[in-house]
């Protein structure tokens, strides 16, 4: 009989979260402008990208999160951001020949949801010079409900917004002082009934498991609460406690943390009362309605997965815009300067400031299409892999034979050529494909949990 305690008391290591391969740790200093140069030069007017759009700031530091941004009670800095953003954007733009169509469009943070409409008209601007956007560009906004003031949702319509992603972590109170995320499930209601009643069909809600002082009870009456939202999309999250890395996630209490074997307990329930309430799992920690794209996507095995968790975006170029904003290319990714001020500095000279990058090797292009196809459709046919080397993917195979022999657990089993994760074992999808990750070593970098 499976049990899944003993797995998680097996697995004590941490593994990555595999929203990239190779992973953020393995980014080399000084590659990022070449790799940068290189990419935009082959990009064809035929082609459709993708960018993102980094905001760094907060109006209060969530004490859970592990995020670049910083804490601002001022708009101040903020305003002043924004304009080297927007010449980001125009440097950018001024690089290219021709305007790339833009498919997916996502504003995180940070608090997008911060900015005021004359400079959510800034960007728009800029974004329009430098790319095509029409009716068929999806545009996502992360949203605190506690920054939507007065005309607010009317600014974020205007920018162009179709798919709001709205923050909730979790409702009871206790939970909420233990990560100074206070907010209402009143004040969320409204913001989600204004962006209805303003047209957007498409809402995403952010969930957490594993928070301080939280319980399976608090865990569920906050995914009740959730349901009665209606979100098209659901997010269920585990809290990664990695103090040593954001160091602001010292002021919560490690002792009021829930143990392993109750993250995951906690994690199933949830799951379950989402299921129940129509929603389809998506990978490890989605959900969606039926009729919702990210549904359509898994099914038709169309699903992928990038820095923003699960996604339908399945172009290959995703343009990183703003301080520590990380981009792809076919041949590598890319990553801005960390630090908000030497961001701001490198753009006022008219540098882009694309600083880490990582050339991708055939054999990174194949590991990252196992693990990324291991996470989104818990399956790997090695007979579908005839672009690359035989020898390789013979290797690949001999991974998979070595892991199902000495797995004591049976989290995986080999179906013809097919690499298949048991259905009871897809919360583990983390530890499974780790073992095609040629530079996973714990002793070096400090992951989060693996469930």
């Amino acid at each position: 009989m499976f049990d899944p305690h003993a797995v998680l008391d097996h697995n004590q290591k941490p593994v990555p979260r595999y929203t990239s391969y190779p992973t953020a740790p393995q980014f080399k200093d000084g590659m990022g402008s070449q790799i940068f140069a290189d990419g935009l030069g082959m990009l064809k007017p035929e082609q459709t990208v993708s960018a993102y759009l980094h905001i760094p700031f907060c109006d209060r530091l969530c004490w859970f999160c592990g995020c670049h941004t910083k804490h601002t009670l001022k708009y101040k800095p903020i305003s002043a951001y924004l304009k080297y953003l927007t010449k980001e954007i125009e440097l950018v733009g001024q690089q290219l020949s021709f305007r790339p169509k833009l498919g997916q469009l996502h504003l995180g943070g940070g608090s997008p949801s911060l900015l005021k409409s004359d400079d959510l008209q800034m960007l728009r601007a800029a974004l329009d010079d430098a790319f095509e956007i029409d009716a068929a560009t999806e545009i996502s906004v992360e949203i605190d409900p506690n920054d939507m003031k007065n005309s607010s949702a009317e600014a974020l319509i205007e920018f162009g917004l179709t798919r709001a992603s709205i923050g909730v972590q979790d409702f009871h109170p206790d939970v909420q002082t233990a990560i100074n995320r206070p907010q209402s499930f009143e004040t969320t209601r409204d913001v989600v009934q204004e962006l209805r009643q303003l047209g957007i069909k498409s809402i995403n809600i952010d969930a957490l498991y594993g928070l301080p002082l939280q319980t399976g009870e608090r865990l569920m009456q906050t995914i009740a609460r959730c349901i009665e939202l209606k979100p098209d999309r659901m997010a269920l999250f585990g809290y990664a406690h990695v103090p040593w890395l954001k160091k602001h996630q010292n002021l919560i209490n490690s002792e009021d943390l829930p143990n392993t074997f109750d993250r995951y307990a906690h994690a199933q329930a949830a799951s379950a009362e989402l299921v129940e309430a129509g929603y389809q799992a998506i990978g490890i920690d989605h959900f969606a309605l039926p009729g919702d794209s990210l549904a359509i996507a898994a099914q038709s095995g169309q699903l992928h997965r990038n820095f923003q968790g699960y996604t339908t975006d399945n172009h290959p170029t995703l343009i990183g815009f703003g301080a520590s904003s990380i981009g792809r290319f076919d041949h590598g990714y890319v990553q801005n300067t960390i630090p908000t001020a030497l961001y701001q500095q490198q753009v006022a000279k008219g540098i882009l400031p694309k600083k880490k990058g990582l050339v991708l090797l055939v054999k990174d292009r194949l590991a990252g299409h196992i693990i990324e196809r291991l996470m989104c459709d818990f399956e790997i046919d090695f007979g579908t892999l005839s672009s690359y080397p035989e020898w390789m993917v013979a290797k690949c195979r001999e991974k998979a034979v070595r892991l199902i022999e000495e797995d004591p657990f049976a989290l995986a089993e080999m179906d013809g050529d097919s690499l298949k994760i048991a259905a009871h074992a897809r919360p583990f999808a983390r530890i499974v494909a780790a073992h095609f990750d040629d530079y996973y070593a714990p002793e070096n970098f400090q992951y989060s949990k693996a469930v």
